[in-house]
């Protein structure tokens, strides 16, 4: 056995792994269009009733280490919201559990459940750190797919088919709103997932950080509306819908009593305990934003907008070029275009994206990284002048590889 883990097999991050090529052809003088990572407050600044916020509770002195389930102001504004907008009722004491960002309750939601061997349900194509961070802790992933030709809804009788097989499966988790396909399961889609999971006792996690972030007319049905009987857990955060990713506040609701949700959310504490605390002043400062709601429904309908006139802009794009095509998104801000490979000279879609960024200057993400080959994922939140120069450039790039 050699000195290191063999967690050091794991590669890293694919959204950020072209990043130090960008960096160094930047410092050449090259320009750069960045379309690889979903970060909304390089492009929309963070409200500013939230950095106020921020601002005060560091003058306030809150800079201590916070409880570890997380502040009391932030898990009752949590439980208002969902409240307010789902019609939960949680128990502020023990439901909610407020995480460094979504990444830190997978982590948790891993550490907790997974032995060698184990698997978890995650659906073709999914965020890129799902999968790390499962084999990362020994487990194993058993696919479902969206189904492209259906507009990225679940495949529900392959899933089917997969959980009868199926053995040693700790849970099935849901992307909703979807990262990477910008799509928004609809609640009968959803309703049927739920059902699956009951009948064969499997915990149902689904990640909402996407919640308010619909368009194109589409709907969102939270877990919390429909899952009630089912043991399920939800991950959410304030990255996207209050605009504050730097801030890495995420939280995990545990709503269920039974014997197996109170074992779980008691393990998920001893992990909470042991890493102290979440970024304190942030806790306040989102706090704020989740209580403020007259602010935040200003913010998040003026974000909303202009992410759907840019992501309905480059689907336009997109659909329009003779080398990708692509589902119609409703949601976050995210495209996959599957790519006609076989009219291009390239191989897969890895080297699409890396000599796309070596040879016109634009940086996207590998869609293989999600689960999805010969597939690109395009971030729609710079302008449309910015997203038109891009399509063009690989336009221009695909041409050139004919």
């Amino acid at each position: 056995m050699g000195v290191f883990s063999d967690a050091s097999n794991y590669a890293g991050n694919p959204v950020e792994e072209q990043d130090e090529i960008a960096k160094e052809l930047i410092k050449r003088g090259r320009k750069v269009i960045k379309l690889s990572r979903g970060d909304p407050a390089v492009y929309f600044k963070t409200p500013k009733y939230i950095i106020d916020a921020y601002v005060k509770a560091l003058r306030e002195g809150r800079s201590q280490y916070e409880y570890f389930y997380g502040a009391q102001e932030l898990r009752e504004a949590i439980a208002q919201r969902y409240k307010r907008m789902y019609a939960l009722d949680l128990n502020v004491e023990e439901d909610i559990i407020a995480t460094n960002g979504v990444s830190e309750a997978l982590i948790f939601l891993n550490n907790v459940l997974m032995n060698r061997g184990d698997r978890a349900i995650m659906f073709r194509p999914f965020y890129t750190l799902y999968k790390s961070l499962l084999e990362i802790n020994h487990g194993k992933a058993l696919y479902g797919s969206y189904d492209e030709e259906n507009g990225w809804a679940i495949d529900l009788d392959h899933l089917r088919k997969a959980v009868k097989k199926a053995t040693r499966v700790k849970y099935m988790l849901i992307t909703n709103p979807n990262n990477p396909t910008g799509t928004v399961l609809g609640r009968k889609i959803m309703e049927e997932v739920v059902d699956i999971a009951n009948d064969n006792d499997i915990l149902l996690v689904s990640d909402e950080i996407y919640d308010e972030i619909l368009f194109n007319g589409a709907h969102f049905t939270s877990l919390a509306q429909i899952a009630k009987g089912t043991r399920h857990v939800i991950l959410n955060g304030a990255s996207k819908n209050f605009d504050s990713p730097g801030f890495r506040i995420g939280y995990m609701i545990v709503p269920g009593n039974d014997k197996i949700s109170k074992e779980f959310k008691e393990r998920v504490v001893r992990y909470a305990q042991m890493r102290l605390s979440v970024n304190t002043p942030a806790q306040y400062a989102v706090a704020e934003g989740m209580r403020n709601v007259k602010e935040h429904r200003k913010a998040i309908k003026y974000m909303v907008k202009e992410i759907a006139d840019r992501t309905n802009f480059a689907y336009k794009l997109i659909n329009e070029s003779k080398y990708m095509d692509a589902v119609m998104p409703n949601g976050a801000f995210y495209v996959l275009p599957r790519l006609n490979i076989k009219d291009i000279k390239i191989k897969d879609d890895t080297e699409f994206a890396k000599r796309l960024l070596l040879e016109a200057n634009v940086q996207v993400t590998r869609g293989s990284g999600f689960g999805s080959k010969n597939h690109i994922r395009i971030v729609t939140l710079p302008e449309k002048e910015i997203i038109r120069e891009a399509m063009e450039r690989i336009d221009s790039f695909c041409k050139k590889n004919k």
